[in-house]
C-alpha cells in the first residue's frame, strides 16, 4: 500500500476517487510525515456499499461469537507484535511522548481483548418467564447492521479501538472515519484487522475531512448507527443529520473537568506532594488534549497558595519538546490551529482578571509547543474556565465549605470527569456522590479500566464506551415469543 492509497473499501487499498490527497504534518516541526488520500462523498458511499454488502450477504454477522472473539484476540496479539513501530508512528503523528505511544498501544490491546471475553462468556439470552409452560420467551441481542465510525484526532488509535472491537464483537460492519489531522495508526490497526482475517468488507476506512466524508456517513441511509467522539459543535452536528434517517446515536463529546483538593489531603508532606503531582498529570498529560483533563483545579481556599505556588514551580520545570525525544514530558500540540486557539484562551483570561503563574507563551523554536501554563484567581465568569480549551492550560478557583466546593464542580454544561483529593474517605465518597459526571476518581485522576463504562453526563455527550455498555451501544434487542401449544383464540366470533 502506498502512503496515497488509504482507503480501505471491500479489502482493497485505494486513492480517493478525485485524485485528492493531504499531507500529514509532524506537530514537532511542521514537516510533511505523511502524504494520504482525501476522500469525499463518492468514496464514503463505496465504504458504505461494501459494509452493507458485507453485513447483509455476509458471514461475519453469522459467524459463532467463539470465532469472532478469536479474531479479536488474534488482533490484540499483533497490536503487541508490532507495539513499538504503532506507539512510534502514534507519537509522531499526535505529538504525543513516545512512551504515551506506547501506553496507547496497551490500552488498545486490553480493548480488544476484553470484548473478546465480554462477548464469548455470555449467555445465549434473558429467558423471560411468561407465566405458562406452553410459551417460551427469550430476549436476544442482535447486531445493529452498518455502523458509522468517527474518530478524533487527539487519542486516534484508542478511540478507535473503542469502537471497533465492540463493533466487531457484536458481529457488525463498519465505516471509520479517523481525524483527517491524525490518521496514521488507524489505516495500521485497519491492515492489522486484515492481517488477523476480518472478512474483507467487514471494516472500511476512508480518510478525509468531517464536513464531507463525516457528514454523508451520518445522513447515509444505509448506515445503522453513527459513533463519534470529538468537540460539541460537530456532535451536534452529527446528531442533527442522523435524525432524519432516525439512525442509532452514541456521542462523546468532551468535558471541563473539575479536580477538587480539600485541605485535609495535603496534611502531611508526601499528601501534599501526591496532589501536586497529579495535579500535573491531571492538566498536562498529552498537553492537555484529553477530553478527560482536569483542566479546572478547585482547591480549598486555606491551601491556595501553598498548592499553586508548588504547582507553578514544577509547571515551569516540565520539559517540552519532540515526543521521541529523550526526557521529554510534554510534546507539541496537535497544530497550529490548535496552538492558536490555546494563545487566544490564555490572552482572553488574563484581560478577564486572571493571575500567570507559570507557562502562556510559545518557546523560540519550530512546531506547534505552549509552555504548560497555570492561570490562578479564575471564576466561573471566564470563557477559559467555561469552554473546553484542549490545551496545557489549567485554571484555579477555591472554595471554603463542602457544599461550595460541590456547587463548582457541577457549574459546567459538560458532565464527564472529575476527581476529589481528601483524607477523609467519608467526605470523599459523600462529594463524589454528589458529582454529576460519568467519571469520579477518588484521590487519583485519569486512569480507566476497559469493563468499567465511559462517558458523560449534559454536553459530554449521549451513550457510553467500553463495558457491558460499550458493546451494547452496538446491537439491537429483541424479544422472541414462541407459543409451543397454538390453539385459536376464538376472539372473533367468525
Amino acid at each position: 500500500m502506498s502512503d496515497q492509497k488509504t482507503i480501505h473499501v471491500g479489502g482493497e487499498w485505494r486513492a480517493a476517487a478525485s485524485g485528492a490527497t493531504r499531507d500529514i504534518l509532524d506537530p514537532a516541526d511542521a514537516s510533511t510525515l505523511a502524504v494520504v488520500a482525501e476522500g469525499g462523498a463518492e468514496d464514503t458511499d463505496a465504504a458504505v456499499a461494501a459494509a452493507r454488502t458485507a453485513f447483509d450477504q455476509g458471514e461475519w454477522p453469522r459467524t459463532p461469537v467463539a470465532e469472532r472473539a478469536a479474531l479479536l484476540r488474534r488482533v490484540a496479539d499483533l497490536l503487541q507484535r508490532d507495539r513499538e513501530s504503532i506507539g512510534l508512528l502514534e507519537s509522531r503523528d499526535a505529538g504525543k511522548t513516545l512512551e504515551e505511544g506506547r501506553v496507547d498501544v496497551d490500552c488498545v490491546t486490553d480493548a480488544f481483548r476484553y470484548f473478546a471475553d465480554l462477548v464469548v462468556n455470555e449467555s445465549g439470552g434473558r429467558v423471560v418467564d411468561a407465566g405458562s409452560p406452553d410459551i417460551h420467551s427469550v430476549v436476544v441481542h442482535e447486531p445493529v447492521g452498518v455502523c458509522a465510525l468517527i474518530t478524533p484526532w487527539n487519542y486516534p488509535l484508542l478511540q478507535a479501538s473503542w469502537k471497533i472491537a465492540p463493533a466487531l464483537a457484536a458481529g457488525n460492519t463498519f465505516v471509520i472515519k479517523p481525524s483527517e489531522i491524525t490518521p496514521l495508526t488507524t489505516v495500521a490497526l485497519i491492515g492489522l484487522l486484515a492481517e488477523a482475517g476480518l472478512p474483507a468488507g467487514v471494516a472500511n476506512l476512508v480518510t478525509g475531512p468531517g464536513d464531507t466524508v463525516g457528514a454523508r456517513m451520518s445522513e447515509h441511509p444505509d448506515v445503522d448507527l453513527v459513533s463519534f467522539t470529538g468537540g460539541l459543535v460537530s456532535g451536534t452536528k452529527v446528531m442533527r443529520t442522523a435524525a432524519d434517517t432516525v439512525k442509532k446515536v452514541a456521542l462523546e463529546l468532551g468535558g471541563k473537568n473539575p479536580n477538587v483538593v480539600f485541605a485535609d489531603a495535603c496534611a502531611t508532606e508526601e499528601g501534599f506532594d501526591t496532589a501536586v503531582d497529579q495535579a500535573l498529570n491531571a492538566a498536562f498529560i498529552h498537553s492537555g488534549q484529553v477530553c478527560s483533563a482536569g483542566s479546572r483545579l478547585i482547591v480549598e481556599e486555606s491551601l491556595r497558595e501553598r498548592f499553586v505556588a508548588e504547582l507553578a514551580r514544577r509547571a515551569e520545570r516540565i520539559r517540552i519538546g519532540r515526543g521521541t525525544d529523550d526526557g521529554v514530558e510534554c510534546g507539541p500540540l496537535v497544530s497550529e490551529r490548535q496552538l492558536a486557539r490555546t494563545e487566544e484562551y490564555v490572552a482572553s483570561a488574563l484581560s478577564e482578571g486572571a493571575v500567570l503563574r507559570a507557562g502562556g507563551e510559545r518557546p523560540d523554536g519550530p512546531g506547534y509547543f505552549y509552555r504548560p501554563t497555570v492561570l490562578d484567581r479564575c471564576h466561573r465568569a471566564m470563557r477559559v474556565v467555561r469552554e473546553e480549551v484542549f490545551g496545557p492550560v489549567l485554571t484555579v478557583e477555591t472554595f471554603r465549605t463542602e457544599d461550595e466546593a460541590v456547587a463548582l464542580a457541577n457549574d459546567t454544561e459538560y458532565g464527564l470527569a472529575g476527581g476529589v483529593w481528601s483524607a477523609d474517605a467519608g467526605r470523599a465518597r459523600r462529594v463524589a456522590g454528589r458529582l454529576r459526571h460519568g467519571t469520579v476518581w477518588i484521590n487519583d485522576f485519569h486512569p480507566y479500566l476497559p469493563q468499567a463504562e465511559w462517558g458523560g453526563f449534559g454536553k459530554s455527550g449521549i451513550g457510553r464506551e467500553l463495558g457491558p455498555a460499550g458493546l451494547a451501544e452496538y446491537r439491537e434487542t429483541k424479544h422472541v415469543y414462541q407459543n409451543l401449544a397454538p390453539r385459536p383464540v376464538r376472539w372473533f366470533a367468525g
